[in-house]
């Protein structure tokens, strides 16, 4: 009888374990697979979402060290082709010290260094495209339009991206910089893409800029692609308002009114800043509008710094979006997936988010 006791006292937790396995299982939770293509002719883009909750506490600036090394380790798994930053790339544009106790602790000198240590690691590896958010101009946030952005991230920082520019536009100190600029890129589907990466609320001159751009008859039969910080609400409406100090802002709307929709040649619009709740649904939207020649315009919301608890928690739990294109040339799969929550057996069943508005097919 006491072997039979000790047989039972060894086996329960192993059948305790299989229960909660199974239970898993059923639930859809386990296994999780590591991000693979869903086809081995296609390529991918990264998307990263505002960086600045990850940037104002020390203690969360490791973890985009690990989002950009996975990035690093997954170039050639993933066939990854360029990544992509949504702004807000700091928390506070121009302070020395943090005067909110307990809302930070990382000057902007200390926000910038961090920041430019993190993409450094893909300096000659991949092209990496990043816009400017409100939080990186002024002090209090965006009353001017000053912002150490170029200090740190010049044209020619990054040999891989600088060899797609085609064109740069002023910023708001009448400087040619990264804040507004035109690249061009051809796929690994010799597909043509012009892509343009503009400031925070654009000016009416910025505008102007990237419309005649656009209009270029070298950009005909071009795919564009525009990422800016603020554009689209949750709710798939574009943004008609940017309520900040700054003089001569232009709203998503205005946006698309004035260079997208009449345009012709863009297909995709990326953004951030919004953040509604710690929710993830908080922080996603999309939208598909025809523009004047009745192609299909396909508008991205991808945000995720409130997610992991708030905006004083962890940065957003390492959310990134996945953008893979398949050879058809037609069909883009999007993907979100977290490299933090994935390192961990003990939480890698949460490292995919599966619901409809998180995972979905784009036909462009």
């Amino acid at each position: 009888m006491r072997v039979i006791k000790i047989f039972q006292d060894r086996i329960r937790p192993v059948v305790f374990l299989t229960a909660i396995l199974c239970t898993r299982l059923a639930m859809g939770q386990e296994p999780a697979e590591a991000p693979r293509l869903s086809d081995p002719g296609s390529f991918t883009w990264i998307l990263l979402p505002d960086l600045q909750n990850y940037q104002k506490f020390e203690r969360n600036q490791p973890i985009l060290q690990l989002m950009i090394n996975w990035i690093k380790d997954q170039r050639e798994n993933l066939n990854i082709q360029m990544v992509f930053c949504t702004g807000d790339l700091t928390d506070r544009g121009n302070i020395i010290a943090y005067d909110d106790l307990g809302k930070g602790d990382q000057s902007t000198f200390q926000q910038w260094k961090a920041l430019s240590a993190a993409f450094d690691k893909l300096n000659g590896l991949l092209p990496v495209i990043m816009c400017t958010g409100n939080h990186d101009y002024g002090v209090k946030i965006a009353e001017n339009r000053y912002s150490q952005f170029n200090s740190y991230f010049p044209p020619q920082g990054n040999p891989k991206t600088f060899a797609l520019l085609q064109e740069m536009a002023v910023n708001g100190q009448g400087v040619k910089t990264l804040e507004n600029a035109c690249y061009e890129w051809i796929s690994p589907l010799q597909q043509k893409f012009m892509i343009f990466s503009l400031e925070f609320a654009p000016r009416t001159e910025v505008l102007e800029w990237a419309r005649k751009v656009a209009a270029q008859p070298r950009y005909r039969d071009h795919m564009g692609v525009l990422l800016t910080h603020s554009y689209l609400d949750t709710t798939g409406l574009r943004i008609s308002a940017n309520n900040y100090l700054l003089e001569d802002m232009n709203s998503g709307e205005t946006l698309w009114q004035k260079v997208i929709k009449p345009s012709g040649n863009f297909r995709f619009v990326l953004c951030g800043h919004i953040c509604h709740s710690e929710a993830p649904s908080g922080h996603i939207g999309y939208a598909a509008d025809k523009d004047t020649l009745n192609n299909t315009v396909h508008q991205m919301l991808f945000n995720a710094q409130r997610v992991g608890g708030g905006h004083w928690g962890n940065g957003g739990d390492g959310w990134l979006r996945i953008l893979e294109f398949l050879p058809d040339k037609k069909t883009v799969k999007v993907y979100t997936f977290s490299p933090l929550l994935y390192i961990s057996p003990s939480t890698r069943s949460l490292s995919w988010r599966r619901q409809a508005v998180d995972e979905f097919i784009m036909e462009y």
